[in-house]
C-alpha cells in the first residue's frame, strides 16, 4: 500500500504521537504530562485523558479498543490502576490487555499506555 495512506499525527524526528493506517490507530506511550502527580491514580487519570484526546484526533474512541499494553513502575499499583482502568473503560469494550512492570523514562512516572485501536 503506498505511504500517502498512512497518517501520522504529530510526527517528529523519533516518532509520531499516532499514526493511522488500514484502519487501525496506534499510539504511541502515553503517559502522565509535566510534573506527573505523585499517586498512581492522578497520572491514570490524566494519561487516560490524553489517550481519549488523541484518540479523538485520529478518528477513534475508548470503545475501539483493541490492544493496551500497561506499564507500571511497580507491581504494588496493579489495583489501584485498575481501580481508575475500570471507571474509564466502557462496559463490554474491554480490549486485549497486558500489564507489566517497567523502568520508565521519568523516575516520577508511575505508569505509560501503549494503546491500539481501530478506525
Amino acid at each position: 500500500m503506498p505511504d500517502e495512506a498512512i497518517k501520522r499525527l504529530h510526527p517528529g524526528p523519533r516518532m509520531s504521537k499516532a499514526v493511522r493506517h488500514a484502519g487501525v490507530v496506534y499510539l504511541c506511550g502515553q503517559t502522565a504530562s509535566g510534573a506527573p502527580a505523585t499517586d498512581v491514580e492522578a497520572q491514570a487519570r490524566e494519561t487516560l485523558a490524553r489517550v481519549d484526546a488523541l484518540l479523538a484526533e485520529a478518528g477513534s474512541d475508548r470503545t475501539r479498543l483493541l490492544a493496551v499494553t500497561v506499564h507500571l513502575r511497580e507491581m504494588a499499583d496493579f489495583a489501584a490502576f485498575n481501580a481508575v482502568w475500570e471507571g474509564w473503560l466502557p462496559p463490554g469494550q474491554a480490549p486485549a490487555r497486558t500489564t507489566v512492570q517497567a523502568t520508565l523514562a521519568q523516575p516520577d512516572l508511575r505508569v505509560e499506555l501503549t494503546v491500539v485501536a481501530a478506525a
